[in-house]
């Protein structure tokens, strides 16, 4: 496997733009045989490094590790205080015209822990309207690119906050639109999620300042964009 863009390295984090299609770590209802902690360390020379956060096996974009138990204990505490700042790219169906705030407790099935609150922020960056008559009712469809802001870290948060205010994340095999990803799977020849981690800015353990790492898109993620006509935003 090509080895994984290094966003940011230092003694105590290193920081990757994490592809899409790949889990972060093993899991107990996962088959897969790769991973990208095992991966890096081997890329690292067999260093250790430790988790911080995660992101989900269809979303690329800023993923940052520890080189120390100290230092991913420093992380994972902004993280719980919900201090750590993180944007994301997202390409949804439908027009998104104003900014707003998802504030929707989403069930956690992995702790048992039932609903825990839920918020995110997000801002349109632009939209579109192609000729494609997915879902046969109409003969366009549209789209929206949005930054989102998530205030915290529940599991497919974005991906199930945008699926219910009605515009689900393209690609999105889970909480997304089954036509919708037929039609780019099928006509477009595209399988990949729309959701990028585009940047994170959290305190350094060491100089206890803030720091920001930003992740460009990768080709699959603008082909999606060129698709839905939305290439020419500036990100």
């Amino acid at each position: 496997m090509t080895p994984f863009p290094i966003l940011y390295e230092d003694d105590l984090l290193v920081a990757i733009n994490k592809p899409a299609g790949i889990l972060v770590h093993r899991t107990g209802i996962s088959e897969d045989k790769v991973f990208v902690l095992q991966l890096l360390r081997d890329q690292l020379g067999g260093a250790r490094i430790f988790t911080t956060h995660r992101l989900d096996r269809g979303t690329s974009g800023v993923l940052v590790f520890a080189k120390t138990q100290e230092a991913a204990r420093f992380l994972g505490e902004q993280f719980m205080g919900k201090t750590v700042e993180k944007r994301y790219w997202v390409m949804v169906r439908g027009w998104v015209l104003e900014p707003g705030t998802i504030d929707y407790a989403l069930a956690d099935k992995e702790t048992g822990k039932g609903h825990l609150d839920a918020v995110t922020h997000y801002t349109p960056l632009g939209r579109s309207e192609i000729e494609a008559p997915i879902g046969l009712r109409y003969k366009t469809a549209r789209f929206s690119l949005v930054e989102a802001r998530p205030e915290t870290g529940r599991r497919h948060q974005i991906r199930k906050h945008f699926a219910h205010i009605n515009h689900p994340v393209i690609g999105d095999v889970r909480h997304g639109d089954v036509k919708q990803n037929k039609y780019f799977r099928d006509v477009f020849n595209s399988k990949r999620m729309m959701l990028h981690s585009a940047s994170i800015q959290f305190e350094h353990p060491a100089t206890k300042e803030m720091h920001t790492i930003e992740a460009p898109i990768g080709e699959d993620f603008l082909l999606g964009l060129k698709l839905a006509n939305l290439d020419n935003i500036r990100l």
